[in-house]
């Protein structure tokens, strides 16, 4: 039997390290080729907490005034950590930002809304620091996937969170979410009802609630075969969004599902679909970053 390309790339590299009993993911973080990046931090403090620690990614040729994008990964708020994502991290230097990949706490220990205190605090991080490692920290971008582009769109709209941790949030120029749920009510599994059950107002906790006209502009991409996070919330978000008149890109990709669209970003998958580069150029558009094979980019302001 041959397996789909995504399933036999993780197969492949987790099998190389079956005796230590790795995750997939932990095996694919491990095994496959990465971009040409610097990792100029590891494990940087960001609050006093043990999962509140960030990994940072330059360019290749160093950092100066780069943009800063913040990653987020997923893992249904109670799952993840950031070495599984230097790929991600890495990729995303090499496109010419000064990557973060943070850790934030995770349910059962906290509920909603501390991942987001979390995002914002790390964000903050970024605006205090990022100069000193060549970023440009007026020129932000956030980026995430599943429940992490959850918090990405989620700090992007409910500003909230930002201001309490001391972030401008005109430095928010744009925000990326692959494969996110927005648009996820009433509460279903265990999970998700633990995560959330608790807020005082649930419509709040719902990105798709707070779209309005301050929204930065915002790129959603999801795969036609996602039966994990539906692409009705990526298509209901975008359209809330521009209702507003907010600039908003939306990808569907074919046959990717819920991974896929994340793997997509990485060396050996990336032929599958155009997600890194899509998602790259729109983010260009709204920053002073050029990438690979750009003579100039012009920054747009929201």
């Amino acid at each position: 039997m041959t397996l789909p390309p995504l399933r036999q790339a993780l197969a492949l590299a987790c099998l190389g390290l079956a005796l230590s009993a790795c995750s997939p993911l932990t095996a694919f973080a491990t095994l496959t080729p990465t971009d040409r990046a610097q990792q100029t931090g590891q494990g940087l403090a960001y609050g006093p907490e043990p999962r509140q620690r960030l990994d940072l990614y330059a360019p290749p040729q160093g950092a100066k005034g780069a943009p800063v994008a913040v990653f987020f990964y997923g893992g249904t708020w109670e799952d993840g950590r950031r070495q599984d994502y230097g790929w991600v991290g890495r990729a995303l230097a090499a496109e010419g930002f000064l990557a973060l990949a943070p850790d934030y706490r995770l349910y059962p220990e906290v509920a909603y809304p501390a991942f987001l205190e979390d995002g914002a605090a790390a964000v903050a991080w970024a605006v205090e620091n990022a100069a000193r490692y060549g970023g440009d920290p007026s020129q932000i971008v956030l980026i995430g996937h599943s429940a992490g582009a959850y918090s990405a769109v989620m700090l992007g709209l409910d500003r909230r969170y930002l201001q309490a941790a001391g972030v401008d949030p005109s430095r928010i120029r744009a925000v990326a979410g692959l494969a996110g749920p927005y648009d996820f009510l009433p509460l279903e599994g265990e999970t998700v009802r633990g995560v959330f059950g608790a807020a005082e107002d649930l419509a709040a906790t719902q990105p798709i609630n707070l779209a309005d006209a301050q929204a930065p502009p915002t790129f959603l991409a999801t795969g036609d075969s996602d039966s994990v996070v539906r692409p009705r919330n990526t298509e209901a978000l975008a359209a809330a969004l521009r209702a507003q008149g907010v600039a908003v890109e939306t990808k569907t990709y074919p046959g990717l599902g819920h991974a896929g669209v994340l793997l997509a970003l990485s060396r050996p998958l990336r032929g599958r679909a155009t997600v890194l580069a899509d998602m790259s150029a729109f983010l260009r558009r709204h920053t002073q970053v050029a990438g690979p094979g750009d003579k100039v980019a012009a920054r747009q302001t929201p």
